[in-house]
């Protein structure tokens, strides 16, 4: 397949960019039957579609990548996926990580940037794909990035089941954890500003550098706090952190998934 042009659409304090070019993108989704909290969790229905079939779906409304592929073990899931007519790749069983997963798959393939896109979020917003890719495209330097959205919510800041992600002044990851951070030692502040951020489940990598990174061997912080992008981190690796359009809810539990189906 030859390069195709990618039309991404940032919108910032009202003023919309677009960018032009022919660099190869393709978005990638690791999707692993074996979760220990959610059995099955690819094929769990959420209205009349499995979950797979909900982030395939929104995945392809990117505009300008390449291709979507969804990227298993499991042989179930890949039935599931050719039923309703999407590119799907079987991969190592002996893959640790999703990054490991999507590595695998991105190296057959001819790409510039890869995006790794969870297949635990079934309502993500296409456009927070669009802007995740964007620094990679405009910024050289660039070798990874990822996306937040504002959390307000006290609950929400001290839940585990919710990663965090504190940034600097220029935008890249400082530190991501499943405890509240920053911590606010006299109390929460009051006024409209958001407590802390969310971190959504998406990454883009340039393909060298994903290659490189999924040959590392995890890191102590990695895994204590069960992270993987702490390994870039801890590597000495920048990660660029943009603002998602919209919250993503992410599918771990069995109440995120009834969550989800109400929200169906």
């Amino acid at each position: 397949m030859g390069a195709v042009p990618i039309y991404l659409l940032t919108c910032d304090e009202g003023k919309i960019t677009i960018f032009f070019g022919t660099m190869k993108v393709f978005v990638v989704i690791p999707a692993r039957y074996a979760s220990s909290r959610l059995p099955g969790k690819p094929l769990v229905i959420i209205g009349t579609k499995p979950m797979i079939q909900w982030v395939y779906e929104r995945a392809s409304r990117v505009r300008g990548v390449n291709g979507v592929i969804v990227a298993t073990d499991n042989r179930k899931v890949a039935a599931a996926v050719n039923g309703f007519g999407a590119d799907v790749r079987m991969t190592s069983s002996s893959h640790r990580t999703g990054t490991e997963r999507v590595a695998e798959v991105a190296r057959s393939l001819r790409a510039d940037i890869i995006v790794n896109l969870q297949g635990d979020v079934p309502f993500v917003d296409p456009r927070t794909i669009e802007k995740t890719v964007v620094p990679l495209i405009k910024e050289k330097g660039v070798v990874m990035a990822t996306a937040m959205y504002p959390i307000f919510e006290t609950n929400v800041l001290e839940s585990r089941d919710v990663v965090k992600v504190v940034i600097d002044m220029d935008g890249y990851a400082i530190y991501f954890s499943r405890q509240p951070i920053p911590c606010y030692r006299d109390g929460f502040p009051g006024g409209k500003a958001p407590l802390g951020y969310k971190h959504i489940g998406i990454y883009a990598y340039r393909r060298d550098f994903l290659l490189k990174l999924s040959k590392m061997k995890p890191t102590p912080l990695e895994k204590a706090e069960s992270l993987e992008q702490l390994r870039a981190l801890e590597r000495g690796f920048r990660i660029r952190v943009v603002a998602a359009p919209s919250d993503s809810l992410h599918i771990d539990t069995p109440e995120d998934l009834e969550k989800a189906r109400r929200l169906v």
